[in-house]
């Protein structure tokens, strides 16, 4: 068994977010996000801390769905928070054919996986796991085969 899974740790919706975002602020090469889905509300709790990565000269990727694969209701949340992505420096990379993955990648060192859509969470129940280790990591980078578009 891979030393790397027993030093796993798994959170819920209520719990996530705080130390998701504290791994985030420690930060400082390089941020991989995939959601499928983006939202307005969602993206406000990263907004600010995105901004003050990218001065730090961190590199925030962020893989989702095209927004004209979403339901009519969620397609314009989806392109605003594109937009707003683009114009801050928050490279997107658009994925098309029922994209459904959730994961990120931070620094190639720890990695979060599991069903919550980071950047649209908001009322449902999810699980995601912590990963601390490089090899997973990378093994995650690895098989996405994102070295193609990263």
């Amino acid at each position: 068994m891979n030393s790397n899974l027993i030093t796993s740790q798994l959170y819920d919706e209520k719990t996530f977010y705080q130390t998701f975002l504290r791994d985030l602020k420690g930060c400082t090469k390089e941020v991989i996000i995939e959601s499928p889905y983006i939202t307005t509300g969602r993206m406000r709790t990263f907004d600010r801390l995105f901004k003050e990565l990218l001065k730090k000269g961190v590199k925030i990727y962020i893989i989702t769905r095209d927004p004209r694969e979403h339901e009519e209701f969620m397609e314009p949340q989806s392109e605003d928070a594109i937009t707003w992505c683009e114009m801050v420096g928050v490279q997107v990379l658009l994925c098309t054919g029922n994209h459904h993955r959730k994961l990120a990648i931070l620094d190639r060192k720890v990695l979060w996986e599991g069903s919550l859509n980071i950047l649209s969470q908001t009322r449902s129940r999810e699980i995601m796991r912590r990963i601390e280790g490089q090899e997973l990591a990378l093994e995650m980078f690895n098989f996405l085969k994102l070295e193609k578009s990263i």
